[in-house]
């Protein structure tokens, strides 16, 4: 079946998990997470992973082991689409891309290839054009000063201070969410974001072996 948008039952789910997190909450909704939720996901995904590369659709159980939260249920559905990553919940829709926990091997690549001139130059071209419409840059950590080793007037000091690199946008819960309309603005964004996403691919690349990258 083609991907139709996510109906509002699915935004009422999420709103109801986020005042009641409970096991019998799930329980008494697992259908309307299955056909409303889940299913809209899984053909959407499958439909852009055709064209962006591999897909993974996140579990809907919180890792609690080491976390103070111990509320059992993500109050999202999130999936990976090749480097991409899209959630959505009660808020609405947003969608990332590129790379947003660099290891130690990748973040040594990664400054390397901001201050080389040509490679770092091409970067700045492509992360202005992003945000000049209207695209966020975020990351795991944005140090707050110069990275060692590494000039405080550098050029590009400001990529330079990026841990991680991921162009970043959020829809707010529209009409068009529930419509075949939602995974037009996903495949413009990840369209619009590739050129960040080769960048990385091929001046950062995967990190090594016992350096796993977290998103």
């Amino acid at each position: 079946m083609a991907f139709q948008g996510w109906p509002e039952a699915a935004l009422d789910f999420f709103d109801g998990l986020e005042e009641d997190n409970s096991r019998s909450y799930w329980t008494a909704h697992k259908a309307t997470y299955d056909e409303l939720v889940l299913g809209p996901m899984t053909e959407l995904t499958d439909e852009l992973g055709a064209e962006f590369g591999p897909v993974k659709i996140f579990r809907p159980y919180r890792d609690v082991r080491f976390s103070a939260d111990k509320s059992p249920y993500r109050t999202e559905i999130g999936a990976t689409v090749g480097s991409a990553y899209i959630r959505l919940s009660a808020g609405g829709l947003a969608a990332g891309n590129g790379m947003f926990h660099l290891a130690a091997d990748q973040l040594s690549r990664y400054r390397q290839g901001v201050a080389d001139n040509v490679s770092g130059g091409e970067l700045d071209r492509i992360t202005a054009a992003l945000t000049g419409q209207g695209i966020s840059l975020i990351g795991h950590e944005i140090l707050k000063s110069a990275p060692r080793g590494y000039p405080a007037d550098h050029p590009r000091i400001g990529l330079l201070r990026h841990k991680g690199l991921v162009a970043y946008i959020e829809w707010p819960v529209e009409p068009w969410l529930s419509t075949s309309a939602a995974k037009d603005h996903l495949a413009e964004f990840l369209v619009t974001t590739e050129p960040l996403a080769g960048w990385l691919g091929t001046h950062v690349g995967p990190p090594e072996a016992g350096e796993p990258s977290r998103r």
